[in-house]
């Protein structure tokens, strides 16, 4: 007597099975086939799939490369208000310097100047800072491409050299070691009125933070000339404070909040730049909705090959009926089919995905030389080149997504054929 306990169930795809949904792909059209089709199914989600890492990558590359460059740029954390202006200021500072993940802690000036250089004149943001203090942020000091930070903050006041973002240099059309003129448009009270504060500085270096906004609008000037220039003897406008984390400061704003008074304004980065991450964000998920009904459309083209598939192989639907093959049988060979359609497009397109994102500045690169054009503008789109960053767990999503739509699209017609009666597909054979 046979131990039941000793019978192996039956696979839940058999050999065959897989066999017979490969033979059935590769037919030729007038053997039944749905080579074209077959194609162009997996073109189509290749295309969709490639597309939406793509998109997804860059918009996350945007999301990071700003972010990177909008906390390395600007301050944390700002106090501003009463508790500045006193007495007690330089206490406040040494306490907050003494909070656990607090890296640095400076005062700041601040003002809108106009500057005047090479004919030309523009405004700009004069921010007022210690020689110590542009060392430590490295967004500035590690990117000078022209002349050099050496004489920042040196001598009698601080001296007279200032940094400009490189942009703002080209509309001035100076370079460094030029002089240029900051007019302080809060000037001083004489007999005739009011009348702006000027004076001439020299040009010691050029920075390039990648962001037009900034390259075309900052200026860093020793704070001791910047008090002078707008007429704050020896007063600040702000404490500006760094911190370890910039994504988690809470617990450090709420001790400085704390530490300050409720006199004192305490706010941070994302006070200032919320808006603009939270339309990213809104944008991010707006567009990966849009591209997964593009998946999903994509995948509907397999309905089209399967159904046909089914139609043209009615007889031998029929013929394997008769011979045992149960509805189950059927329904798993045509299954195959099509979700083996639905992998390949997958699988191509998550390596032409990954693929693109990973030389898309070379891409960028060779259309620009290519067609003669700027396609990826700073002026509009706040970055030089295109950033990509791929998230794994998003690319792990967008294949799931692109088999789960497969699936959808393949078990109804793979359903109705399992449901062929045998005896109607051979009454006209």
């Amino acid at each position: 007597m046979n131990d039941v306990s000793s019978i192996k169930p039956a696979p839940a795809f058999s050999a065959w099975e897989f066999g017979l949904a490969m033979r059935y792909l590769r037919a030729r059209r007038k053997d039944g086939g749905i080579a074209l089709i077959a194609i162009i199914s997996t073109i189509a989600i290749t295309l969709a799939v490639m597309v939406l890492i793509i998109v997804t990558s860059v918009m996350n590359g945007f999301r990071s490369e700003l972010l990177t460059r909008i906390v390395g740029f600007n301050p944390h954390i700002y106090v501003e208000g009463p508790p500045i202006e006193g007495p007690g200021r330089d206490n406040l500072v040494a306490q907050i310097k003494r909070i656990p993940g607090v890296v640095q802690v400076a005062p700041m000036v601040v003002n809108q100047a106009l500057l005047q250089g090479g004919g030309q004149v523009q405004g700009a943001i004069v921010r007022g800072v210690p020689r110590q203090t542009l060392y430590e942020t490295a967004m500035v000091h590690k990117n000078i491409k022209h002349g050099s930070d050496a004489g920042f903050g040196v001598g009698e006041d601080g001296g007279d050299e200032i940094l400009l973002g490189d942009r703002l240099a080209d509309i001035l059309n100076v370079t460094a070691g030029q002089p240029v003129t900051v007019i302080s448009p809060s000037g001083t009270t004489t007999v005739m009125g009011a009348m702006p504060t000027q004076k001439p500085y020299i040009v010691g270096g050029l920075f390039s933070i990648g962001m037009a906004e900034y390259d075309q609008t900052f200026v860093f000037m020793p704070i001791e000339q910047a008090q002078l220039l707008f007429g704050k003897d020896g007063q600040w406008d702000q404490i500006a404070v760094n911190v370890k984390d910039p994504d988690h400061l809470d617990a450090i704003k709420s001790r400085i909040a704390e530490l300050a008074g409720h006199d004192a304004q305490v706010t941070d980065w994302r006070d200032s730049n919320s808006s603009f991450f939270t339309a990213l964000q809104v944008e991010k998920y707006a567009m990966l909705i849009i591209l997964m009904c593009v998946v999903l459309i994509a995948a509907l083209n397999i309905i089209t090959g399967i159904i046909m598939l089914v139609k043209n192989k009615g007889r031998d639907i029929a013929i394997l009926r008769t011979m045992g093959a149960g509805e189950g049988s059927v329904l798993r060979i045509f299954f195959i089919a099509g979700m083996t359609l639905g992998g390949i497009g997958t699988v191509t397109g998550l390596v032409l995905g990954v693929l693109f994102c990973l030389f898309i500045q070379n891409i960028q690169s060779l259309i620009e030389h290519v067609f003669g054009v700027n396609v990826f503008s700073s002026d509009v789109y706040f970055l030089s080149h295109i950033p990509a960053r791929i998230d794994p767990l998003e690319v792990v999503f967008v294949v799931g997504w692109s088999l789960l739509a497969a699936c959808i699209a393949t078990l109804p017609p793979a359903w109705n054929a399992s449901r062929l009666d045998p005896v109607e597909a051979l009454r006209y054979e």
